[in-house]
Formats: structure tokens, sequence, C-alpha cells
């Protein structure tokens, strides 16, 4: 997508994402206005959904160098599924979005989210990061309700590459039905309580980011 789509999808989106260069030199940076002190500024908080898959760490660098400023504060939120029969715990293995509550499960899950938080602490900072467990039945649900209650300004969310075709099925059949609670992207973006936003990183041929939120699907951001 052009320039112009460029800005005018990012025009939308301002007051709550703020592109935002991983660095203050004046080199790599690439915002127009003159910097400003975070002094005496509300800064926003920033809920990050992460987990032990790549997408969740994606969004989670994009959070860091096009989003954060000095000001706001991380929230990396991690779902854990309370445990349920053996049966269903197989399906969600499947599913591959939700990760039982199981000892070993939770171990690596946690070496996971306190990587992530390492990164963020090293990257940025001079941002704040604090990392939240919650447990819950429904992943979606128990995320815009923490969105909710914590008073998050921006919700962030990793989305999974999904061949052309199977996103034109998906399209079709959210037409037909309502988003249900397992889709928990869609049901995040949709039932959110501020703006979300689901990012996919591009491949390298391609580069960039693919954002979406409510109002736009699949916006290419080539950054």
């Amino acid at each position: 997508m052009g320039k112009k789509g460029e800005g005018f999808f990012l025009s939308r989106i301002r007051a709550n994402v703020r592109v935002q260069p991983p660095t203050t030199t004046s080199q790599h940076g690439c915002s127009h206005e003159p910097p400003t002190t975070s002094i005496g500024i509300k800064g926003r908080r920033i809920m990050v959904v992460v987990d032990t898959c790549s997408e969740a760490k994606n969004a989670l660098l994009w959070t860091l160098s096009h989003c954060a400023q000095p000001q706001d504060s991380i929230l990396l939120l991690h779902f854990l599924k309370a445990k349920t029969s053996q049966s269903g715990d197989l399906a969600n293995k499947k599913e591959g979005e939700e990760e039982s509550c199981d000892k070993p499960t939770t171990s690596r899950a946690d070496k996971k989210v306190s990587a992530l938080k390492t990164m963020c602490e090293l990257k940025r900072p001079e941002v704040k990061t604090e990392v939240v467990v919650v447990k819950g039945d429904e992943k979606g649900p128990t995320i815009v309700k923490e969105a909710r209650e914590r008073e998050a300004s921006l919700l962030v969310l990793g989305q999974k590459k999904q061949h052309a075709t199977w996103r034109l099925l998906m399209v079709w059949a959210s037409q037909a039905r309502p988003v249900t609670k397992h889709d928990f992207v869609e049901y995040c973006i949709n039932n959110s309580p501020c703006m979300a936003i689901a990012v996919r990183k591009r491949g390298k041929k391609l580069g960039g980011y693919t954002l979406t939120t409510k109002r736009h699907k699949d916006f290419w951001l080539l950054a």
C-alpha cells in the first residue's frame, strides 16, 4: 500500500498508536514532530498479550519500536487456561491458542515471559514493564475483562500467519456467523474496551507488519 493509504490509516489511530523509533537519535528518527518531555504527561497503559509463540514476541517488538513512549507503561498479560479434561487439553493444544496451567507448561511459559520482560527492559529501559498472569476458562473474555479492569489504553495481540484461501474463508464465515469466544484475537478486537490491534510480522521478502483493527483488516505497514 502506498504512502497515501498508510498516512490515512495512521491518522485514524494517531490518538492511540504513536509511531515512534526505538532511538531518539536524528539519524534513525522518523517523526517530524519536535521531541517533547514526559514530565507532567500522563502515560498510557499498553497491554500486550504474550505467550510462548513467536507471534507474541513479534507483536511486542512492534509495540516497543512503533508505539511505546517514555511516559507509557507496558503490561505483559499471560493467559493460562484453567485445568480441564484431557480431551479438552488436547483440543487446546491442537488449536495452539491456549496454554494449560499444569506445572511443566507453567514453568516453560514463566521462563519465556520473563525473557520477554528482560527484552523490554533492555530495548526500552525508560518504559516501565510489568507482567501479569491470569487464569480463566475462555481466553478472549478473560483478556477483555483484564483490559477493562486495568484501564488499558491499547491492547496488542500477536496474530498467526494464515493462507490467503483460509483468510477468505474466515471472512465469509464471519459474515455468516458472529465471532465466537474461541476466535480470541477477533473476539478481543471486537469487544475490547480500548483500541485493540492484531500484529503479524511479514516475511523477510516483503518486510514490515500487517495490522488489523476493528476498522481495518490486514493493513500493511512497511517499517
